[in-house]
């Protein structure tokens, strides 16, 4: 994966790089985005007409009742990735969109939880300069930030989830260095109420990829223990691999059926009993 290191950049506003969002054609071989479940259908914030909502090399469909994405899909050009700085760019609230739809930085004060990036920031940074700058700036929308406990985010513990995306380029074969991801919370109704707002404990990530001219299609569940908010002392993090068919569902929407072809992974076992990855080299890629 190639890596071009450019100079930190004075100007932390828009540019005239259009929002195209997330290619189902990036792979070559295509892969549409999730379709949200008929029961949730009408809780999608829309706009312009549609509940896809477009910024740079990502997309995502946003719940207007949870005021979180319901999930979030974005290109990797391994190709051509650049090194920005985050330095400068503010979390905010999309002006695009109604501002009660969009959990803000009043949920993140004076407690443990971290404003975590769903599309990870740094697998948007390519394409040209004004590209990869605007994309940064696109991560930092509160659309595509969930509340997620500072261990989660921070910690080595939950170094898999982290290095998912890493490792597909280091253990897998990928055809022309591109992924696509697609990730969100599971939202449950049992989740935990805080300042108003259900947090979700619950992630989920399906990452497909061209090796040998075949696409194949991998899929992962974190779960994050939110029992102890306030404490000091948080239980491990799990992260499982697991089936599309089990992503969809927690996260009510279907994938389409070229991800459930392209998706080899079987168990008979409930994820309860399943042992969960210690690290990336127990991956079936």
């Amino acid at each position: 994966m190639t890596v071009h290191v450019d100079s930190p950049s004075i100007t932390a506003t828009g540019s005239d790089v259009p929002r195209t969002g997330y290619d189902p054609d990036f792979l070559g071989s295509r892969v549409e985005i999730p379709e949200l479940d008929a029961a949730v259908r009408g809780d999608a914030v829309r706009l312009d007409g549609s509940d896809v909502i477009s910024y740079t090399h990502f997309s995502l469909a946003l719940s207007r009742a949870r005021r979180f994405a319901f999930w979030v899909a974005w290109n990797i050009d391994g190709a051509a990735m650049r090194k920005l700085p985050r330095i400068g760019i503010d979390f905010v609230k999309d002006p695009r969109l109604p501002a009660e739809t969009q959990v803000g930085n009043e949920l993140y004060q004076r407690n443990r939880l971290d404003r975590g990036h769903l599309a990870r920031r740094a697998d948007l940074l390519w394409g040209s300069a004004a590209e990869a700058e605007q994309a940064n700036i696109d991560s930092f929308f509160y659309t595509n930030i969930t509340p997620q406990m500072d261990d989660f985010n921070q910690s080595s513990r939950a170094g898999v989830w982290g290095q998912l995306e890493d490792a597909v380029f280091a253990d897998a074969d990928v055809d022309d260095l591109s992924v696509s991801v697609f990730g969100g919370p599971a939202f449950r109704d049992d989740d935990r109420v805080h300042r108003g707002v259900a947090l979700p404990r619950e992630y989920w990530k399906v990452i497909c990829f061209v090796a040998g001219n075949r696409l194949r299609c991998r899929a992962f569940l974190l779960t994050q223990n939110l029992d102890e908010l306030e404490a000091l002392a948080l239980d491990e993090f799990r992260v499982f691999q697991v089936a599309v068919a089990e992503i969809e569902q927690r996260a009510h929407c279907r994938f389409p059926a070229a991800l459930h072809i392209a998706d080899t992974f079987v168990t008979q076992e409930s994820v309860a009993r399943r042992s969960p990855l210690e690290s990336t080299a127990d991956i079936s890629w």
